[in-house]
């Protein structure tokens, strides 16, 4: 796979009585994901697993510790020069507050409420995982391809999927 980049990172949704946690990411330079909202989480890194990482990223980003977490699906992202995969996970129960002044580095958390989110700035792929996290409660695999920021194929469970942008 001569040329490409590859990636391992994890994301993850965070559900309070709010709504969901978001990152709106305003302020990292030459961002991918400039001005869209999406969940918390990161790289992995040497030697740490999907959930080390997770953990990590998540307390990183928002001063909460996870309690109650699990994989909810695992995407594979292939845009432009870059693959990327990503294990999806969403959170349900959690110790902390998010600090005063806004602790993210990437942007600003903004709790969301869930009928909501597709009105934000996400991408189009992000609108179908949050649709299989409505619908479905097994681990889902999700292939993304993107040209040019532009949703061009999408694949659910190794089945490619029609979908609107």
């Amino acid at each position: 796979m001569e040329g490409k980049d590859r990636y391992e990172t994890t994301l993850c949704y965070i559900y309070g009585p709010e709504g969901v946690l978001m990152l709106h990411r305003t302020r990292k330079e030459n961002d991918i994901n400039k001005d869209k909202y999406i969940g918390v989480g990161g790289h992995l890194e040497h030697g740490e697993s999907p959930e080390e990482c997770v953990l990590r990223e998540v307390k990183e980003e928002t001063g909460l510790t996870m309690k109650s977490f699990r994989l909810r699906g695992i995407i594979t992202f292939v845009i432009d020069e870059i693959d990327e995969i990503t294990f999806l996970y969403t959170c349900d129960k959690y110790e902390g507050e998010i600090p005063e002044g806004d602790p993210c580095a990437e942007g600003e958390l903004q709790w969301i409420k869930e009928d909501r989110i597709e009105e934000l700035p996400i991408w189009p792929g992000d609108k179908i995982f949050f649709r299989l996290l409505k619908e479905r409660q097994d681990v889902f695999s999700l292939k993304l391809t993107y040209i040019n920021d532009r949703l061009t194929d999408a694949a659910v469970d190794g089945k490619r999927i029609d979908f609107v942008v």
